[in-house]
């Protein structure tokens, strides 16, 4: 008695048939790029910190990207990183020379007015 040969097995879940490509995913890198180069733009985080970080992680989330011939995708994340981290620091910059000449007066003292 014979069967014969044995159905093939089900698509697996983890990967793309044969010939499909595999879905694309983001890359981390870019999307803590946009969130350092937005904290970087603010003026109450006028420390160079985030600024710095957002042009770190945008250079090298744009270079992944580009390496990657397609399996990574937030390339407009990183590039957006990597400005709002430059105008972080160019506005932080401005801020301190500001500050240093006296046009800008920064208090941290609290009042109690009775």
């Amino acid at each position: 008695m014979s069967y014969g040969t044995p159905p093939p097995p089900p698509p697996s879940y983890g990967g793309a048939p044969y010939g499909q490509q595999q879905p694309q995913s983001t890359n981390g890198k870019a999307i803590a790029a946009l969130v350092l180069g937005i904290l970087g733009v603010f003026p109450c985080c006028s420390i160079f910190i985030f600024g710095i970080l957002g042009i770190v992680f945008g250079s090298i989330a744009k270079k992944e990207i580009e390496n990657s011939n397609g399996a990574q995708k937030g390339l407009g994340m990183a590039k957006w990183g990597l400005y709002l981290g430059i105008a972080g620091i160019v506005l932080a910059v401005l801020y301190w020379i500001l500050y240093a000449v006296g046009a800008v007066h920064y208090n941290a003292t609290f009042q109690k007015n009775s």
